[in-house]
């Protein structure tokens, strides 16, 4: 639970590459995410090559921190074999949540860049990983080092908490 309560966006990296273990360890924590009718509609690309990294950095006006990241995590969600295709991307944000609260536990960090449902940066994705037309992407995950360090405040608001009794 701690990590709830730790986890902030890492936009800058140290330079020094992740290890496998710990990306296979975030990927398992994603895996882990329920989802609609148990249907687990995600894959997941891991790039730690630069220049696919630069050009993923293109696909949003808000993806230019992952140029420092030694790794980058696209999720991306099957099309076809669904049995509840509409929440596909729902499924996707579970497990988004859960790979970052790995990523803070692991001393990681990273940043959750929004692609889907965007079909600009989904096309750019689409391209830049050459994807199959089975999947749509989801999101950019750059993943590192941290060397930045932030606190994250408390956001709870009791204003926005409604009892029905």
């Amino acid at each position: 639970m701690s990590s709830i309560y730790h986890r902030v966006s890492i936009r800058k990296y140290e330079d020094r590459p992740v290890e496998k273990d710990k990306i296979l360890e975030i990927l398992r924590a994603g895996m882990q995410a329920p989802s609609a009718g148990d249907q687990q509609p995600w894959e997941f690309y891991v790039v730690t090559n630069q220049d696919t990294i630069k050009a993923l950095s293109a696909a949003s006006p808000y993806a230019g921190c992952a140029v420092g990241a030694p790794a980058v995590i696209v999720p991306v969600y099957r099309k076809q074999g669904l049995r509840f295709p509409e929440f596909a991307q729902i499924d996707l944000s579970i497990a988004q949540e859960n790979m970052w609260l790995q990523t803070d536990e692991l001393g990681l960090g990273g940043v959750w860049l929004g692609i889907a449902p965007i079909k600009e940066r989904m096309d750019h994705v689409r391209k830049v990983l050459d994807l199959p037309e089975t999947v749509e992407p989801f999101s950019l995950f750059p993943v590192g080092y941290p060397a930045e360090g932030r606190t994250q405040e408390d956001r709870y608001d009791e204003d926005r908490v409604h009892f029905i009794e």
